[in-house]
Formats: C-alpha cells, structure tokens, sequence
C-alpha cells in the first residue's frame, strides 16, 4: 500500500514534472534565442502561484474545502499569463527580447500581487500559501499523475514536430521567413503548449523553478550543440533532477 498509493506515484510525478520542466525550458530558450528564459522567468509560475493563493483566500473567507480548486486556480492565472505573451507575440515587429521582458513584468506583478494576499491573510492561511509556493510532490494522486503525463506526453509530440523549424530560427528570423517558417504561427504554438504542459505541472505540484532554466544549460554543456538532441536530452536531465531531489529529501527525513 505505501509503495503503490504513495512513493511510486510521487516517484512517477517527479520524472513527468522534472521532464515538463526541462522540455519547456529548452524551448523557450531555443525560440526566444534567450539562455534566462523559461516558464519561470517569463511569469507563467508566478501566476500560478498567485491563483494557487487565491484559491486558498477563496476557501477561508467561504469556508471551502474543494482541494480541487487550488490546482484549477493555479492553472486559470499561468494560462492567463500566459495569453498576455500571446497577445504579444500576435503583434507585428515585437522580437523576442521585447516578449521577454515582458514575461518579466509579469513576473514581478503577480509576485507583487501574491506579497499583497499574504499581507491581509490569517497566519494560518499564510502558512498554507507559503507551503504550497515551496513546491512538493506529496499531494500527488494516480489522478492528477494521469492527468499531468498524458498532456505532457501530447504537447512534447506536437513540440517535437516543429524542431526542424526551431533549427530553423536559430538561423536569423529573416532567413528563417526566407526558408518558409511563419515566424508568428511558431511563436503562438511554440508559447500555447510549453504553457499548457508547464501550468497543468505546476498547478499539482506547486511552484518548481529551476529544473526550466537550468536543465536546458546543463544538456548544452554537456555536449547537446544540436537543437533536437538539447530537447532529447534537456526532459531527462529535467527529470533525473527532480526524482534525485525527492530521494534526497526522503532520506534527509
């Protein structure tokens, strides 16, 4: 029973996440030419985050128990983030530095938004809302595992199509359009799934930012200069990353 309802299921969310994680990172730096972006640095976490303490908010003032509505608010506010960058991206002669800074400003406003709910929060609801930001695998469920490899596992086979036109785009945008790739079309489709994938990780799991940034770095080291092996090799450095650091904290308990 404890191998079966608990630790293979952590042990399964924590390869799925950390490969989410690691696939997302590495588009994100492949299609906005930016080494610092990734799910995290662009905001989408951070929303998550603050509708995550929303839900909690919701709950106390109403008293709600529904554990469903954490992960929906979760995955409402990083989609929604995520729908002000494809606005963005829609726009004409907006490059990919102006779509990273504005991930940015998302960033720090829900992170202003989030420091404003645990401010007028209960002590008690604070705690909750600071648990939930540190990020933990120990809420997983055989539902929410389900639910998070079978969207991830679509959105990587719909990524992994289009690595001939990401190949494409480290060339230049300019010779990319020359050699047929609609440079807007990649963006918004590029942008819908990473977020898709990363915000349903995100909304079970809690907020895990470092295996998107870092990842993706760590396969260009080690030798991953071309594109389609750094997206092989970036979602199993992801997910080597995470399930090691869930075995470590089990054995620091």
């Amino acid at each position: 029973t404890i191998v079966m309802e608990m630790r293979l299921p952590i042990a399964l969310m924590a390869l799925v996440v950390g490969a989410a994680l690691g696939l997302g990172g590495a588009q994100m730096q492949t299609l906005l030419d930016n080494p610092l972006a990734s799910p995290f640095t662009l905001g989408i976490a951070a929303a998550a985050g603050f509708g995550a303490a929303l839900a909690l908010v919701v709950n106390s003032l109403f008293g709600l128990e529904s554990l469903l509505s954490i992960p929906l608010g979760a995955f409402f506010f990083s989609m929604l983030a995520a729908s002000m960058l494809f606005g963005l991206a829609l726009m004409h002669h907006v490059n990919s530095q102006t779509i990273i800074l504005a991930g940015i400003a998302l960033l720090f406003l829900f992170q202003s938004l989030l420091s404003l709910l645990q401010f007028v929060s209960s002590p008690e609801l604070n705690q909750q809302i600071v648990f939930w930001l540190f990020g933990s695998l120990m809420r997983t469920t055989w539902d929410s595992l389900t639910i998070t490899f079978v969207i991830t596992l679509g959105c990587s086979v719909l990524l992994y199509r289009d690595a001939w036109k990401l190949t494409c785009l480290r060339l230049g945008e300019a010779r990319a359009r020359s050699l047929g790739v609609n440079i807007n079309a990649l963006r918004i489709k590029t942008l819908v799934l990473v977020a898709l994938m990363t915000a349903t990780a995100i909304s079970f799991v809690g907020i895990i930012g470092f295996i998107g940034l870092f990842a993706p770095l760590l396969a260009k080291m080690l030798g991953a200069r071309r594109l389609l092996a750094r997206l092989m090799l970036a979602p199993l450095i992801g997910a080597l990353i995470l399930w090691l650091s869930d075995q470590l904290i089990l054995w620091l308990a």
